[in-house]
């Protein structure tokens, strides 16, 4: 029997380089990144599918950069709608799947502490780069095709650049820090990402009563909650642990607010996801937020 054709989009990206690994079970991947399938020139994507002739599409690319996306917001849109829309489309006529991440910016942030936003909760983004993303999950259900959305927030990998790390450069060069507090979410891995999107799909596979009702959307992020503020501390307190050479002790680092750092786009105050309904789904259990940020500190050279 020949493998599942599996077509992995953002390669390249933080959770695209996870999903080379966790993918590997499932199928005969095809990873391609950016150059390879440009997700901002359609025609070449649909090339790519006329030519890949996928079973499983698993679209890990999009434009991320979400203050630019407020002076480009064209190039947001077409990349985080348009070619979403093409790729449902291409699924729903060749009966194949797509695998498609969101995030919490869909929503405004306003719900109160501590709730957390469910997937039946009204999306209300309030930035360009959240309406693209809103835009890009109505394009798929619309389209009819066989998928999962899976939105999640404040994620990081242990290649490449992260909130962790920049942390703790600060903390190498200076005695205290300034981090926002009033902005709260849960810090999640690509890794985890990467591995339950796997399990995900091989519960698809081996249940047939189960891929027929699953189809739609989902949130995915690690358990817990903390702020940027509550982040920095706990990293750096672990860094200090392990003997990482720190010159700022967790106790000062400063808690500041969202308006003492104006970024050019909104960011949501509340991103806390509920993932009750992905959990009681597929049977899975999502871990702490600490438990991974714990492995990342724990992996970097002393």
């Amino acid at each position: 029997m020949n493998p599942p054709r599996i077509l992995l989009l953002g390669a390249d990206g933080q959770v695209g380089w996870e999903l080379r690994r966790a993918l590997l079970p499932l199928g005969d991947v095809r990873p391609l990144n950016r150059t390879q399938a440009d997700l901002g020139d359609l025609d070449a994507l649909r090339t790519v599918l006329q030519r890949e002739q996928p079973e499983l599409i698993v679209n890990a690319a999009a434009y991320t950069a979400v203050d630019k996306a407020e002076t480009d917001p064209e190039l947001a849109q077409r990349i985080n709608a348009a070619a979403p829309g093409v790729l449902a489309a291409w699924a729903a006529e060749h009966h194949a799947m797509l695998v498609h991440y969101s995030t919490d910016y869909v929503f405004d942030g306003a719900k109160p502490a501590p709730g957390s936003y469910t997937e039946a909760d009204t999306p209300n983004p309030q930035s360009a780069y959240g309406r693209s993303k809103l835009a890009g999950e109505q394009a798929i259900t619309a389209s009819g095709c066989r998928h999962l959305i899976l939105r999640t927030s404040w994620v990081y990998a242990a290649r490449g650049g992260n909130f962790a790390k920049t942390m703790l450069k600060l903390a190498a060069e200076r005695d205290s820090l300034r981090v926002i507090a009033d902005q709260f979410g849960a810090p999640t891995s690509a890794e985890l990402i990467a591995d339950v999107t796997a399990q995900m799909l091989q519960r698809l596979r081996t249940d047939p009563a189960l891929a027929a009702q699953a189809s739609g959307l989902y949130h995915l992020t690690a358990q817990g909650s903390t702020s940027w503020h509550g982040y920095a501390q706990f990293v750096i307190a672990a860094a200090k642990a392990r003997g990482l050479p720190l010159r700022c002790a967790s106790e000062h680092v400063q808690a500041i607010t969202t308006a003492d750092y104006p970024l050019p786009a909104p960011r949501p105050a509340n991103s806390r996801l509920d993932c009750s309904k992905l959990q009681t789904t597929f049977d899975l259990f999502l871990p702490p937020w600490q438990t991974q940020v714990q492995r990342l500190i724990d992996e970097l050279p002393l």
